[in-house]
């Protein structure tokens, strides 16, 4: 495993998922942000789902995404409405 699974949320799946959509590091996946890393895995993996928007966010701001602010998840949530399906 590398260096993405040992941030929050993110596990070897997941850290699986991002290298194939090009995001190795933890600078690439905060200058990338949630949105477009969460576009990029549902490109190669439909069942990408909101619990893995929230746990990239949560991941970027360096807490579990069960500690994302209302807001955010709103937000995100908007999001994912608008690509999900």
């Amino acid at each position: 495993m590398g260096e993405l699974s040992k941030l929050p949320n993110i596990g070897k799946v997941v850290e699986e998922q991002l290298n194939q959509a090009g995001i190795t590091t933890f600078e690439e996946l905060k200058a990338l942000g949630s949105q477009q890393a969460w576009l990029r895995i549902k490109a190669i993996d439909d069942s990408a789902c909101i619990h893995r928007l929230y746990g990239l966010e949560g991941a970027i701001q360096g807490i579990k995404k069960t500690q994302l602010s209302d807001e955010k998840k709103r937000e995100l949530k908007e999001f994912y409405n608008r690509f999900k399906g």
